[in-house]
């Protein structure tokens, strides 16, 4: 829908891939479906499920055995994420290190990215090289 031929919309760190394969092979899912909705303070809010199946026009991203699939409609507003793993003594999750968002909340739930017209002119840039 929005990917660029050659470029994977996000990439994953060897944490996110090491707990994205443990999710997969405990619920015997096809991969992590990733996807925005509105929602929170600053406007938006990622999501994030186990996923039996891929859905029709999903991007799929697979690194290492770890497979990521992203909503169509979530696409152009991760495109260029990093998606990590952290883990703390209070708390352990996934982080994303996304350039498309603009401000977050202070309890960092949500976030609040670029206008639609800037993220289609940063991805078709990408596309072009410019």
């Amino acid at each position: 829908m929005f990917a660029i031929p050659g470029k994977s919309p996000v990439t994953l760190t060897p944490a996110a891939v090491r707990q994205i394969r443990r999710l997969m092979e405990r619920e015997g899912a096809e991969g992590l479906r990733v996807g925005v909705k509105k929602g929170g303070c600053a406007g938006m809010e990622y999501t994030m499920e186990t996923a039996s199946d891929v859905q029709e026009h999903e991007e799929v991203v697979e690194q290492d055995g770890a497979r990521v699939l992203i909503a169509p409609m979530a696409q152009m507003f991760l495109f260029g994420t990093e998606i990590d793993y952290e883990t703390g003594l209070i708390e352990s999750a996934f982080r994303f290190r996304n350039p498309n968002v603009t401000d977050a909340c202070g309890c960092g739930e949500s976030i609040k990215f670029d206008d639609v017209e800037t993220l289609k002119a940063r991805m078709d840039a990408t596309r072009t090289g410019t």
